[in-house]
């Protein structure tokens, strides 16, 4: 069967007309519904192009061109001689692929997270926008402080639906020694695919005094992030502050 005559049997994935977008895309669809079922899960390998090919019906350089685009999107990894896996924010590569801090002198370092609380509420208006639930919904958040070599540079609010992240207390969040992202995984299934974020310049206040030891009226700047699953659903809103008397903001834009 040609490319152009593509018909998915498989009613699992049904979900994808596949007359408004180009096949690749269509396949690139399919592949992350898998993903988002936790066929393949973050870590492992997923089947050759041959084989996917095989199971969708199509040419191999029409899978190729979905994987390729996927890769470009941090959601697969070429690994040479390996195969392709799903990216893992457990890889040190994704680890702290969110976050653009850069030191203005030596080399980057992982930062350690440090917990402040973390303590059940329902959401209001604006993180139910948000994160898409109902105004009453019940979330979790979760205050922490991020040091680079032992220095506070990052004050966190973070925002989580509670139905997705059932467990998470303050006492694991202190036992975890990786990123946070890390944790949402390993624990919870739950990989990241993409942020949006909004910046802005603001003035230190007496929260910010006390969790980054800076001077009231210190610049500072405001990042807040939505975080993205597959099949874009938000699940994490944060705020923060940042201070960059010894670091920068850095975006590769391409």
């Amino acid at each position: 069967m040609d490319d152009s005559d593509f018909l998915c049997s498989n009613s699992r994935m049904s979900r994808v007309s596949p007359t408004f977008s180009p096949l690749y895309r269509q396949i690139k669809a399919l592949i992350l519904q898998a993903l988002e079922v936790g066929e393949w899960r973050p870590g492992q390998v997923i089947p050759s192009e041959q084989e996917l090919a095989v199971r969708f019906n199509v040419s191999q350089g029409t899978v190729r061109k979905a994987i390729d685009e996927m890769a470009a999107d941090n959601i697969l990894v070429r690994k040479q001689g390996k195969g392709t896996y799903v990216a893992s924010h457990n890889d040190p590569r994704q680890m702290y692929r969110f976050l653009r801090l850069v030191p203005e002198e030596g080399n980057l370092t992982h930062p350690k997270s440090v917990p402040i609380d973390c303590w059940r509420a329902k959401a209001g208006q604006e993180a139910a926008r948000l994160l898409a639930i109902s105004p009453g919904t019940p979330i979790i958040i979760l205050r922490r402080v991020l040091k680079f070599e032992q220095k506070p540079i990052v004050a966190d609010e973070i925002y989580l639906p509670e139905e997705i992240f059932q467990g998470l207390d303050l006492e694991m969040l202190q036992a975890w020694n990786s990123s946070l992202y890390s944790l949402f995984e390993t624990r919870f299934g739950l990989r990241m695919i993409r942020a949006q974020e909004r910046i802005r310049a603001v003035a230190a206040d007496r929260d910010a005094v006390a969790l980054l030891q800076v001077e009231e009226g210190t610049p500072l700047l405001s990042v807040e992030r939505v975080t993205y699953t597959y099949d874009d659903k938000p699940v994490e809103w944060r705020r923060g502050v940042y201070s960059t008397a010894g670091h920068y903001y850095l975006n590769e834009l391409t």
